[in-house]
């Protein structure tokens, strides 16, 4: 059982994944620098940047499609409160980018998770065996991640996760 601090890249983290990337998020509100002026935009339009190829999204779509192509499953489980805060709403619009590179997404309303053991960070699941935590302050700014392989840990997400997919509705059946 290792924990490091030594965080890779995305693109290493998921260019290195061989069968699933799983990918669990349970906050209500992420202020993460990179998306804060597309974030005050859409507040202000309602209007949201969903061009794969465009300098905000083509890092993202290009790895996604690469390792799609390869056969690896990725799969983003959101687990939101209702009614939606803004920020959920604002990834959801953004989410037809995420779909269209390969990833499969659901949700999960809040109320429909009581009863499942959850890990306290989002996470990433890479091949059922390696989890990278992320980890936020109170306001959502990310306070970096780390890296695990304990095989405890795994399980937990692997089965947390598993629970959450099975109850969750797919994008384009959740109407928020």
């Amino acid at each position: 059982m290792t924990q490091s601090d030594v965080v890779p890249g995305f693109d290493v983290l998921l260019d290195g994944a061989r069968h699933s990337a799983f990918h669990l998020e349970m906050r209500d509100a992420y202020g993460v620098a990179e998306e804060s002026s597309g974030f005050a935009d859409w507040l202000a339009t309602g209007r949201r940047n969903t061009d794969p190829d465009s300098e905000y999204w083509a890092f993202w779509t290009g790895l996604v499609r690469r390792i799609t192509a390869r056969g690896v499953s990725v799969r983003r489980a959101r687990i939101v409160s209702e009614p939606l805060s803004d920020y959920s709403r604002y990834s959801h619009a953004g989410a037809v980018v995420n779909i269209a590179a390969g990833e499969e997404i659901r949700y999960l309303p809040r109320r429909h998770a009581s009863n499942i053991a959850l890990p306290g960070n989002d996470f990433w699941l890479i091949d059922g065996r390696l989890v990278r935590w992320n980890h936020f302050t109170g306001n959502g700014t990310s306070a970096g991640g780390e890296m695990s392989d304990d095989p405890a840990a795994a399980a937990l997400c692997a089965t947390a996760f598993t629970a959450v997919w099975e109850r969750a509705v797919p994008y384009e059946d959740y109407k928020p």
